[in-house]
């Protein structure tokens, strides 16, 4: 009987984190003495609080509780918005929506601007979402669009029967699509735009929605004015007295971090109960035991117990190990599950079968990418999109690499197909997979570093300090992007579609070369396939508008996509922009208007016109013409793209040289004769202009 009850507490300190217990809210201290703690059943938390000062730490968080028809209900009175559920760092709020074409409704809501206070919209909570027929919905931030999405109805269908849709939560661009939110989202405008409006067709579309929202929607937008959504918040600098901050930090239960809150780098506090301790961090004596934890009365007991014999000591030690060892299996148990489940002993097949090769697909093992990573330490994060998190890491043999995390959806046996044959990849302009690591509920892929960023960032991002984009660098990175991308359709050994080939996935290494990286939605095509989708997939700005009408996506859906890359790189201007008005707000369709109407150099960047010749300009820009015709077949082929580039590349390079030569030349012929009484200029600039 003695040997059970102490392997009993070690068992429940084992499956504590696995299985939380839920304490009710009379036995925490949730709020300031003489303060109300609950508004319309919402229980109200310090450092939000209601009516006298001193119940909340500022006016951000003051809650007001408003009588309505429906009883008591607590706002955010500096923000207007009614409280659902407020918690540790987080206030579950009803976000108002934007309708279109609703005769009861307003179409467009008071715009919420959070800036200047600690609220910021979660990105990993929300999603932007719009509901109905043939509409392009824009997400818009200051002044710019920072997200959008398509959604689609066929004439015949019911707008009833497509809302059935969003309730049962399918949401993949048929009635109904929808998008992740920007990171640091403060103030933001949405607004719809109709295809039969673009199109000059008179048909009206019934009612649109667009809105924020955090979970699935599963009630008639026509009866709501306000959908549930989550702000993040942290209490401002200076907001908590400097010696409230001291009495939390050096308190034995609370741990409190200052760091960026916001874009804008505004600093805020965050504080927690320690591991073992449960409540309300930001009041004094708010964090409590949980029970059956080692308080300090329990260690003071157990160092008594230990000093009385050097028998309690060895006892003590044997459970310490017995508890590290059960431990640690459980936890291998945990990874082998995951290992399985993600399909781990059907790659192993395929690396002893030869289909893939070791020396560039490595099975990692969780604790490698841990360490690599700092534990996903978020200062570590380098990257962030629809598709998953990425952090840089290093490993124990110094290689630095790039850890990414994200979902994998559809048949597992289809993503370690995918991992084999990109795993066999050898081009320099591709980023290479080096492993995977499927010891975790999400697989985990590795791949090299690339430490310069993104092309997109390197052509429009002004702020920050970067080699300047030459035109034979322009003419280089054009070409090895087509190079890569001839190389995926026509020499690997199953030809492998990108499907979305866009400024943001080509990364620039140490030496400003381009790497194709985020083959995500990439598809490897049999000589059967039909290469036909269920849903249209790719991003807006760079989408072939064929594939969009057809759903049939080809090797010239990545000519396409590559036709925008190339106008950008010419023009220095983003793929979408508000400044461009109408029809033009697309870069393609703006770039071919120019291109037939004899105004190429007006949008051509100044840095290219001033350093390219005119000739050589026009020559990739009747390349990029080709390869945004709206009829595919009429495009050329990347084979057909590559040596065209190539031949232009070595052309201006062997221009260049030449001129360095006779730059040479009649830098010796000064040396050596006198310039005085003499003119030259005449035959200079004639031989300059032949070349």
């Amino acid at each position: 009987m003695i040997l059970q009850l102490p392997f009993l507490v070690i068992i429940m300190l084992i499956t504590l984190p696995i299985y939380p217990l839920a304490y009710s809210a009379h036995e925490l201290i949730i709020a300031k003495p003489g303060c109300s703690s609950i508004c319309g059943g919402v229980e109200i938390y310090y450092p939000f609080g209601m009516k006298d000062p001193k119940c909340y730490v500022d006016k951000w968080f003051e809650i007001e509780c408003r009588e309505t028809s429906e009883g008591q209900k607590p706002y955010l009175k500096s923000l207007n918005l009614e409280v659902r559920v407020l918690g540790m760092h987080e206030v579950y709020i009803m976000n108002p929506i934007f309708h279109w074409n609703c005769p009861s409704r307003r179409a467009k809501p008071e715009v919420i601007n959070l800036r200047g206070s600690p609220f910021v919209y979660s990105q990993d909570a929300n999603k932007f979402m719009a509901i109905g027929c043939n509409n392009l919905a824009f997400l818009q931030s200051n002044g710019s669009n920072v997200a959008c999405c398509v959604s689609i109805c066929d004439d015949s269908e019911e707008v009833n029967d497509n809302f059935n849709l969003v309730r049962e939560g399918s949401c993949s661009g048929r009635y109904c699509c929808e998008t992740s939110l920007p990171k640091y989202l403060l103030e933001y405008n949405a607004t719809l735009q109709d295809f039969n409006t673009q199109n000059n067709n008179t048909v009206s579309e019934p009612c649109s929605y667009a809105l924020i929202v955090h979970g699935q929607v599963t009630s008639d937008f026509n009866n709501m004015d306000h959908v549930p959504a989550i702000l993040e918040w942290k209490i401002l600098d200076n907001t908590l007295h400097n010696s409230t901050l001291q009495l939390l930090s050096e308190s034995d239960y609370v741990t409190c971090n200052r760091s960026n809150f916001t874009s804008s780098q505004t600093t805020g506090w965050r504080c927690d109960c320690l591991e073992g301790f449960y409540g309300n961090p930001y009041l004094a004596g708010g964090c409590t035991a949980l029970p059956g934890y080692n308080n300090s009365q329990t260690k003071k007991w157990a160092i008594v117990g230990v000093s009385s014999s050097v028998g309690s000591i060895i006892f003590l030690l044997g459970l310490w190990l017995l508890y590290k060892d059960v431990r640690k299996r459980v936890i291998e148990k945990g990874k082998q599950k995951f290992f399985k489940k993600n399909g781990g002993l059907l790659l192993q097949q395929r690396i002893s079968s030869n289909e893939a090769n070791l020396d560039k697909a490595i099975l990692f093992s969780l604790d490698d990418l841990e360490k690599a990573t700092d534990h996903f330490n978020m200062n570590r994060v380098v990257g962030k999109g629809g598709q998953g998190t990425v952090y840089k890491g290093m490993l124990v043999d110094g290689t630095i690499v790039a850890v990414k995390k994200f979902k994998v959806e559809g048949n597992v046996e289809e993503f370690i197909n995918e991992f084999v044959i990109l795993s066999q990849i050898n081009n320099r302009n591709v980023v290479r997979l080096l492993g995977c690591c499927l010891e975790t509920e999400i697989p985990l892929l590795v791949y090299e570093f690339i430490p310069n960023g993104n092309l997109f960032e390197y052509l429009h991002d002004q702020n920050k300090e970067l080699l300047p984009m030459t035109w034979d660098m322009c003419l280089r990175i054009a070409t090895e992007i087509a190079g890569a991308m001839f190389y995926l359709h026509s020499v690997a050994s199953k030809p492998i579609y990108h499907r979305d080939i866009k400024s943001t996935n080509i990364l620039l290494d140490e030496k400003y070369r381009a790497k194709i990286a985020d083959f995500g939605t990439s598809r490897v095509i049999s000589i059967e396939a039909t290469h036909l989708t269920t849903v249209v997939q790719g991003t807006f700005g760079y989408l072939d508008p064929e594939y969009f009408h057809t759903s049939q996506f080809t090797e010239k859906s990545d000519v396409y996509s590559f036709g925008v890359v190339l106008a950008e790189l010419l023009t220095g201007q983003k793929p979408i922009s508000s400044v461009r008005s109408g029809e033009f707000k697309s870069l393609a369709s703006y770039f071919v208007e120019c291109v037939e109407e004899d105004n190429l150099l007006d949008i051509v960047d100044k840095r290219i016109v001033k350093e390219a010749e005119k000739r050589e300009i026009i020559a990739v820009a009747n390349l990029a013409n080709r390869c945004l015709e709206l009829n595919g077949k009429k495009r050329p082929t990347m084979k057909e793209i590559t040596f065209e580039l190539e031949e232009i590349h070595r052309l201006v390079r062997k221009c260049n040289a030449e001129k360095n030569e006779d730059e040479f030349e009649l830098a010796r012929v000064e040396d050596y004769h006198p310039w005085d009484g003499y003119s030259t200029s005449k035959s200079w600039d004639s031989k300059l202009f032949n070349l």
